[in-house]
């Protein structure tokens, strides 16, 4: 079973977004702020993290420079998940390694989309 971290300060999105994965027959983690997030991929070995863009914390940026330094085995998929249809945000996220990136809140149509295009879920 594939395990995604939700990393995401809203708690309904969250939620949603846990119920969808769940469906997928994932097994799904949550953290609220950036640390939490960082020692659970580092913890537990996650394949995915749906990464907010306003996590709090840490900037989109500094999170994914702390998770390439975060000595776990391998690096997960990160599906950076924003509120803002913004070229030159979801640009920087890209450059700084996020894989993929969807909107929210969450269309269910489109997350699962989404998830099944990394290759995670068929």
């Amino acid at each position: 079973m594939k395990r995604c971290l939700i990393a995401d300060q809203s708690e309904v999105i969250r939620k949603v977004a846990r119920h969808y994965l769940e469906k997928l027959q994932f097994e799904v983690l949550e953290a609220d702020s950036a640390d939490p997030a960082l020692l659970l991929c580092r913890d537990k070995g996650v394949d995915a993290v749906i990464l907010d863009a306003r996590l709090p914390g840490k900037t989109t940026i500094e999170f994914l420079s702390a998770l390439r330094f975060a000595g776990s085995a391998q690096r997960p998929l990160i599906i950076y998940a924003t509120t803002e249809n913004d070229p030159a945000d979801i640009s920087r996220a890209f450059a700084a390694g996020a894989d993929t990136y969807m909107m929210k809140p969450f269309d269910h149509n489109a997350f699962v989309e989404t998830i099944t295009n990394t290759g995670l879920a068929s």
